[in-house]
């Protein structure tokens, strides 16, 4: 190297690779002859194969696609029990406000939730976490939201930072415990939403990495979210927002006001709310798979957003009722089919922009020098196979934090 301070020698460097780095703006950043090294977990190289460094070890990748390692910003990936009742009830006509109103829906995951203890709890979750790994995930976003008490909301919290040890993985876990009003507090959603804000905020400090809510009809008021989303910021902890999904609470608006990480649904999102969206930097999450699997019919924004610039993230939104959906990679096509992203947005979506949408961008989602080590090595010609194949796993191998 050319630099007056000669490199260290890196642990490893991976050679013979094609690189999409998604490193700058707005495409894939393809270094066509390029190699990665790595040093203690971190990338020290990530550019052309003939400035690289040389490695104690190398791994020859034989003209195969690297890739950051793919991030999945928005699941349920901890609860109990299933809910395929309810999908056959909805293939004969109900819809899921009817189902939620009847006692279904959320609160019927609820109480097979509240029913398991820890370990269960790791032991239903390990097999969806599994799927994801298996297709090159490396950081996993897990909401709670299925206790909906005090003790069951740390339950699941610690139940999803465990599967972090459990499986060589990088967990977030969001406090998403206004996500519905439990039994106990029907008829007084505003107790509820005190409980929220006085105890399990506080009390999630130091597990949760961020808070998170449901602002609809079917969950919280807007004046409600606001409440929730205040509390987190005066406990310290970032903001997230389901927001716009069946109806436009202004709910995208809200969670821009409090510097959200990201507005996550958006299908009925407004003009006003993209406006404040933009001016605050929130990630715009689309979450395809729950539009499928309820036959919604009407998309998020997707050119409204593009206009103005806001980052587009993809996520499973994996969880019993909406999206029983553990693959990153078909969440990623459904994003092109059904709401026409291009094979760059789709990408970058499960990637540096869903690392965005974690607050987590200066660390992961891209190639870059200073970066974790996370990296998927696939069996592909061309990154646009990521998107276009269905219930095909190219991948070849997964590294996690440089191993």
């Amino acid at each position: 190297m050319s630099n007056d301070k000669q490199m260290p020698i890196p642990d490893i460097l991976w050679r013979n690779a094609r690189l999409a780095t998604m490193a700058d703006g707005t495409g894939l950043g393809v270094v066509e002859r390029g190699a990665v090294a790595a040093t203690g977990g971190r990338i020290v190289f990530a550019g052309p194969q003939d400035a690289a460094p040389d490695a104690r070890t190398i791994v020859d990748c034989d003209g195969r696609w690297i890739t950051p390692g793919l991030i999945d910003c928005h699941t349920h990936l901890v609860h109990a029990g299933d809910r395929a009742k309810e999908f056959e009830a909805r293939l004969e006509g109900a819809t899921y406000e009817e189902i939620a109103r009847a006692g279904g829906g959320i609160l019927s995951t609820v109480g097979a939730t509240r029913a398991a203890d820890e370990d269960e709890l790791i032991a239903t979750a390990l097999p969806r976490l599994d799927q994801l790994i298996g297709e090159g995930v490396t950081t996993v976003e897990v909401k709670s939201g299925y206790g909906l008490t005090l003790d069951d909301e740390l339950k699941m919290l610690r139940a999803g930072k465990r599967l972090g040890t459990a499986r060589a993985v990088r967990i977030r876990a969001t406090l998403l415990a206004a996500h519905a009003v439990p039994p106990e507090f029907r008829g007084d959603p505003d107790g509820y939403v005190d409980l929220v804000c006085d105890r399990i905020i506080p009390a999630a400090r130091g597990i949760a990495d961020a808070v998170d809510a449901f602002c609809e009809g079917i969950g919280f008021t807007p004046a409600q979210t606001g409440r929730v989303l205040a509390a987190a910021r005066a406990n310290g902890m970032p903001v997230k927002l389901h927001a716009e999904q069946l109806s436009n609470q202004n709910g995208a608006a809200l969670a821009a006001r409090f510097g959200a990480l990201s507005a996550d649904h958006l299908e009925h999102l407004d003009d006003a709310g993209i406006a404040a969206m933009a001016r605050a930097g929130t990630v715009a999450t689309l979450l395809p798979g729950a539009y499928y699997f309820t036959r919604e019919t009407r998309p998020p924004p997707v050119a409204a957003l593009r206009d103005a610039g806001i980052p587009i993230a993809i996520a499973t939104d994996c969880n019993p009722g909406t999206s029983p959906m553990a693959s990153l990679l078909l969440a990623a096509n459904m994003g092109a089919t059904l709401f026409r992203l291009t094979v760059a947005e789709c990408l970058r979506g499960i990637t540096i922009h869903a690392a965005r949408a974690l607050g987590l961008a200066a660390d992961i989602g891209s190639l870059e020098t200073g970066k974790a080590a996370d990296l998927a090595i696939w069996d592909i010609t061309e990154p646009a196979e990521l998107v276009y194949r269905i219930g095909a796993n190219p991948l070849h191998t997964r590294i996690f934090d440089g191993r």
